[in-house]
């Protein structure tokens, strides 16, 4: 149960403050509204808020707070499939709390704010030209190159007292930092197309979230009939990613 809460608590933070930096930016009035160095800005803030999902959860459960982690990690034989639906609940559980916090704190702002696609795009990931196949596309790519470069990652090292012998160590928190900043190059590099989810519960959770609750001033559709993309997309490119692993380890 510790694994159950701590993927809720994690994946919570992960979207409070992921989808809380887009509040910023993107909102009427904030302090942090601008137009100008917007994407950095909401970037850096994502992979951030990885970085802190992770410290929190990671003692507990690993922190996937993602399915595809999970999943691929099922692949691979890191954990059992039976754990699977579990985590992934946690982590739709998770998303939707963090975008529920995010909706309460910036309601104000809602109001003040004209754009409905701006509204939207608090909750979910919106492509710059929506073309499915190649937005479908960048779903697949970008998640397989974080899950397959992820599967190489370690947070520990070790340093050698004498020719016989070795002693691990670890890098506390800072260990976590390596995932970060793989959320902060894949996004720099080819999130231009859909600022991509890489995660599929990041996208459905916000989406089921935004579907239900009002929001001052209109907020138009959730938009489903592109839901399938950030979902779908994703669970591929893990797949794939982890099979390559397997075959190459």
């Amino acid at each position: 149960m510790k694994a159950i809460y701590a993927e809720i608590i994690g994946t919570t933070i992960l979207v409070l403050l992921g989808n809380g930096v887009v509040a910023n930016v993107v909102l009427s009035k904030t302090k942090g509204n601008e137009k100008n160095g917007e994407w950095l800005t909401i970037t850096i803030g994502w992979a951030l808020a990885v970085f802190m999902g992770i410290v929190v959860s990671a003692p507990y459960s690993g922190a996937h707070l993602n399915p595809c982690v999970t999943i691929s990690y099922a692949i691979i034989g890191k954990i059992t499939w039976n754990l699977v639906p579990f985590y992934i609940l946690s982590q739709l559980i998770g998303s939707m709390l963090g975008s529920f916090i995010v909706w309460i704190l910036y309601k104000d702002y809602f109001l003040n704010t004209k754009s409905e696609k701006d509204k939207l795009s608090v909750f979910v990931t919106i492509p710059a030209i929506k073309n499915l196949f190649s937005n479908f596309f960048s779903e697949v790519l970008s998640t397989f190159v974080f899950i397959f470069i992820s599967l190489f990652l370690t947070s520990e090292g070790s340093i050698f007292l004498r020719e016989e012998k070795k002693i691990p160590v670890g890098l506390g928190a800072l260990g976590y930092l390596p995932s970060s900043l793989l959320i902060l190059g894949i996004i720099l590099s080819l999130g231009g197309a859909t600022g991509p989810a890489i995660n599929p519960t990041r996208d459905l959770g916000p989406r089921i979230i935004h579907s239900i609750i009002p929001i001052s001033g209109g907020k138009g559709n959730s938009d489903w009939g592109y839901a399938f993309v950030p979902i779908i997309g994703p669970i591929i490119g893990c797949i794939m990613a982890s099979i390559l692993y397997l075959f190459l380890t």
